[in-house]
């Protein structure tokens, strides 16, 4: 699977943090049911390989990819649990040689034109730019246009349904990661519906 083929199954791609094991598979059955089928589930929790791993098995319809990666081992593990792809908050040619070993496509995170350079020169052209908003949002990503024309942005970070429409709508965006979709919350009463309502909003949206 190539990467940028994430971009074909929606919008969004909701970036989420999963504390409790036994939330993983309701809440990747609801956000399914309102339309979204990408999940990045991050390393940012003690449970998140065995959360990834209930997705795998339980919701196959699910494409599954582990977020946070940072080293070798996080790749390694994510592979591991069933995950089809990866996405790591910076880069390393290190990292990005390796997940090319193992198979495992990456979406590495840049946020400066060294980095974007970094990662063309391990021929990735799809990245993740994070953290999006803090970094200059789309003033950035239009400043990014001119060198980098051949290169496609997926913005995380401080991405809201409000303002997605926006990013979506510059030349170089083909999708935006989302926290939102999966409120802490929300999660907490377990209430899924919610969820479900969020992830339809989300597949609806379109370019400003």
């Amino acid at each position: 699977m190539n990467t940028l083929d994430l971009a074909k199954e929606g919008p969004v791609i909701p970036v989420i943090v999963i504390n409790k094991v036994e939330d993983a598979v309701p809440m990747a059955e609801a956000l399914l049911e309102g339309g979204i089928k990408v999940l990045e589930v991050t390393l940012r929790s003690p449970v998140a390989l065995q959360a990834m791993e209930q997705i795998a098995k339980h919701v196959p319809d699910a494409i599954l990819g582990s977020g946070t990666v940072r080293n070798l081992q996080d790749a390694k593990n994510s592979l591991n649990v069933g995950c089809k792809f990866a996405v790591s908050p910076g880069y390393t040619s290190e990292l990005g040689q390796y997940a090319r070993e193992i198979g495992l496509p990456l979406l590495p995170g840049v946020s400066t034109g060294s980095e974007i350079m970094t990662a063309n020169a391990d021929d990735y052209y799809f990245l993740k730019l994070f953290p999006a908003v803090a970094v200059g949002g789309i003033n950035l990503l239009k400043g990014f246009a001119g060198p980098f024309a051949d290169v496609m942005f997926c913005p995380t970070g401080g991405v809201k349904v409000e303002s997605a429409p926006e990013f979506l709508a510059l030349p170089n965006v083909v999708v935006c990661g989302g926290t939102w979709l999966t409120p802490a919350d929300a999660v907490e009463r377990k209430d899924w519906a919610h969820i479900t309502k969020l992830a339809k909003e989300a597949s609806a949206i379109k370019p400003a």
